[in-house]
């Protein structure tokens, strides 16, 4: 990865070589050597080559995290927002050796230190988008995160980004939450996802592999109580035991659209019918709804609940 970064007050750019695999390109060695580089909104915490100089000017690690975990999180949104830029190089190559056991500990457990960890990128560098990471993990919420007033001030001197920048210029790809949103990301049952099956509009859907990569797994629940895939929602052919489900164009006041979670958000029922999602008959032609029951067809969770 190649970063050019110029410093408020310097005329000089910084460069830093960072390498890593990136997920969905191709295996193909061709393809890489055909790129110069590739742009990545994120690393490796500690698999880089930066320029010395400009690794403190940069501020560094943040030293009030523990041990490791977050600190990738950290030092990506740092380096985007304050002027660089992080890209991969396809010819280099980074070695990483794992020992067998760690010879340090993990003040309070692993979990802990990730908490706090993640909780002071979060705090430090997304704003008011750090309400959606104590969404997806409240117990976040409880753990101490430390002093963040000398990073609040590195901040303010380099002269950085908000972290709504990040998201429309480095990673617009990632579809954040909107106001109308009341949960969001992928809709799971066990380890399958309600996913649309590459079909559009007067498609059915079923249920796949979870993939966690979004595309035809994202779905959101919204005020209006639609379930949506971009501009198409979660139609009941008809109000019966039975009836199939297929994605149509979003309309506002269609009572066939609108769903709501029940029982800890744990099942989608179709309001007009009192009816729930059901996948019992995914491999015969898609989801339908049923009369609701404890049955495990019936159970589904979103990524992200945000509403109680």
């Amino acid at each position: 990865m190649t970063q050019q970064i110029q410093m408020p007050g310097r005329k000089d750019c910084r460069r830093a070589e960072l390498g890593r695999t990136v997920s969905g390109l191709s295996h193909n060695p061709s393809y890489f050597l055909s790129y110069p580089y590739l742009r990545t909104p994120m690393i490796a915490g500690g698999l880089f080559v930066m320029d010395k100089d400009y690794f403190e000017l940069l501020g560094k690690y943040d030293m009030m995290m523990d041990v490791w975990g977050g600190e990738n999180l950290e030092i990506s949104f740092r380096v985007w927002q304050c002027g660089g830029s992080l890209e991969i190089i396809p010819c280099s190559r980074v070695g990483h050796v794992f020992r067998k056991q760690h010879p340090y500990t993990f003040p309070g457990g692993s979990g802990t230190v990730f908490a706090r960890n993640t909780r002071r990128a979060a705090e430090v560098w997304m704003d008011e988008f750090k309400n959606f990471y104590y969404a997806a993990v409240p117990s976040a919420r409880n753990v101490p995160y430390g002093n963040i007033q000398s990073r609040m001030e590195m901040k303010k001197r380099l002269g950085c980004q908000p972290f709504k920048w990040y998201l429309e210029n480095v990673y617009p790809e990632l579809r954040v939450p909107d106001h109308q949103d009341i949960a969001f990301g992928a809709l799971q049952q066990g380890g399958n996802c309600l996913d649309t099956l590459g079909h559009f509009a007067d498609g059915v859907v079923g249920v796949y592999e979870c993939h966690n990569a979004g595309g035809n797994q994202e779905w959101a629940l919204t005020k209006d109580k639609s379930v949506k895939h971009m501009d198409l929602c979660l139609t009941v052919v008809d109000r019966t035991a039975g009836s199939q489900i297929k994605m149509q164009g979003c309309r506002e006041n269609d009572s066939r659209q609108k769903w709501e979670q029940i029982e800890s958000n744990s099942k989608l029922r179709h309001v007009g019918s009192n009816l729930c999602l059901d996948s019992r008959s995914a491999r015969n032609g898609g989801l339908t709804v049923e009369v609701c029951s404890p049955n495990l067809n019936q159970q589904w969770k979103f990524t992200l609940n945000l509403q109680p």
